[in-house]
Order: C-alpha cells, then structure tokens, then sequence
C-alpha cells in the first residue's frame, strides 16, 4: 500500500526552515503561551519556521491558480482566503500552537491579514445542551451548531466583506449573547478545534462538512496517557487561577483539595475528554495534510506530511 505521507524526524523537519527569518522575540511569545505550554524560541525555529515556510508556498500558489482562473474566465480575481484548520485533544496545545501559527503568519508580506477563530463560538448554549441532556458531552460532535459553522465557512470563502461568528467566554463556559467575533476578509483564516475534520457518523451523514472548506489542515498528535497528564496539570493551575474568579462556571473547583483536584480531572477526563478523543477526534487524524507528534515534554518530535 502507498504511504500517504512523507515522515521527518525533528532534525529532518527543522532543515526545512532554510533561511526563513526567525520574527518572533520571547516576549511575544510569553504573551502567546498558554498555561502550562513550556514552548520557547527553539521549538518556533525547529518546527513552526519550516511550517510557515510551507505555508506561505501554498498561499502563494493558491493566489496564483485563482488569477489564473479569473484570467481564463475574463473576470477580476475574488479574494479568497487561505483557510487552515488545526486539530487535535483538549490539553494538546491547539490554542498556543494556532496563536503561534498566526503571529508567525502575519509577519509574511504577502498575506499580513491573518484571522484565528475557535469552533467554541459555536457550541451550542448550554441552556440548549441542558434541555437535550448533553451538558456532560460539551466539545463531542453532537454538541456543535454544525449549520452555523458551515455558513459562517461559506460566507468567509465566498469573499464578503464581513463575517460574524459567535463569541465564547472560557470563564462562564458559554456562548457570549449579543457578542460577536468580525472576521474582514483575511488573506488567511486559521480554525481550530476540536472535531473540525470530522464527517459525520454512521447514519447521520452529512452533504457537507468543516474540512470542506479547508485548504490545509493540521492536527497535532500525542499519546494519550501524556495528553491526560497535561489536562490533569493544566486543572490545577486554572483551580489557583481562573477557576478562583466568582463568575466562573468551575468556582466551585476552586476550594478541592490538591487530592481532590486530581481526582476529579482525572475523572473529567476519562468520563468525558478522554471519550470524545478515542470515538471522534483521533479517528479524524489521518484525514489532515500535516500530523505533529508531540513528546511527552510538550516538544514536536516528529511530523507526517500528506502527499500531493
């Protein structure tokens, strides 16, 4: 059987940098950090300058192929955005790895207009999940508003000016009423979450989907047993953290033990975390046009690049 992918171990991967210039400082990236990620300027150098790299050769050659187009038909070339999606577990690193990706992205002076946007605008409220009885499977597939997401796609490959995509709050753990993210016609959109490669399940087949819309997608890969440590680590610091704020959905967290707090991260995670990765999301790797695999110190040890 045919490989589907090109495989490079970390030594491998980070030669293809070539002379790609390093833009980004420590102090940008402190600000882009999530809790818990101990990524520094090597990881950028070794990983994230070689991908930018073949990214903006796949912009590029996206842009031209729709002037060539618009010049076959005699028409004036639409401005389509690039749109990347990234996916991969809860407590993998999507966030960081996507804020870093756009940072490095919108330093190209070919395409300086990079939008991010999380699938977590468009869970469904929880009111809604509360009265269908899936509050305990926020983030499984079934608890996406699916339709708006492919119309908010639709509308931002199509070209209009501006797009509206719904705004989420991580301290209240629910859609912001009345709030919206504008997305203005970006020469890339980046979109991360976590089941945006999946196509439906056995007898709910749909005609259209997220990855539809994707012109390159990435998903960042680990073993499950480091991913658990990580959302387990990640628990604790926001139970000293945001978790403390009286708004917060998890206050009641906020006072376990540290026991206590392990126990129920751990119990969190496999009861629903962990689930929702073995049954949807890690099933959906295969399908992405770049795989990441992390170590268990958070850093990339080697990357999977489909085929042309």
């Amino acid at each position: 059987m045919t490989q589907r992918f090109v495989s490079f171990d970390r030594r491998q991967w980070a030669e293809l940098r070539a002379a790609t210039p390093m833009t980004l400082r420590e102090a940008d990236l402190e600000n882009l950090r999530g809790i818990n990620e101990r990524i520094d300027l090597d990881e950028v150098a070794a990983v994230y300058l070689p991908l930018t790299r073949l990214l903006n050769l796949y912009v590029s050659a996206t842009q031209n192929l729709h002037k060539v187009s618009a010049t076959f038909l005699g028409t004036l070339a639409p401005k389509v955005p690039y749109v990347i999606g990234v996916a991969g577990s809860v407590a993998v690193g999507k966030s960081t790895f996507a804020r870093i990706l756009q940072a490095l992205l919108a330093r190209w002076p070919d395409h300086p207009k990079v939008d991010l946007i999380t699938t977590d605008g468009f869970l469904l409220p929880n009111r809604v999940l509360d009265e269908r009885g899936i509050m305990n499977r926020k983030g499984f597939p079934e608890s996406y508003d699916t339709r708006n997401l492919l119309r908010f796609l639709r509308e931002v490959k199509s070209g209009r000016p501006t797009v509206d995509a719904p705004a989420y709050s991580h301290v209240v753990y629910d859609i912001v009423e009345g709030e919206h993210v504008t997305v203005c016609q970006p020469d890339i959109l980046i979109l991360e979450g976590l089941n945006v490669l999946q196509v439906g399940t056995p007898g709910n087949e749909a005609a259209e989907f997220v990855s539809d819309y994707f012109d390159f997608s990435i998903y960042i890969d680990a073993d499950e047993t480091d991913i658990e440590k990580w959302y387990v680590d990640r628990f604790l610091s926001l139970c000293d953290s945001v978790f403390q704020n009286p708004d917060s959905f998890f206050r009641h967290f906020a006072h376990l033990s540290r026991d206590e707090a392990i126990a129920t991260a751990h119990g969190i995670w496999q009861g629903i975390n962990g689930l929702n990765l073995s049954e949807n999301i890690e099933p959906t790797r295969e399908r992405a046009s770049l795989i990441l695999r992390k170590g268990a110190d958070h850093r990339v040890s080697d990357v999977r690049l489909r085929k042309l």
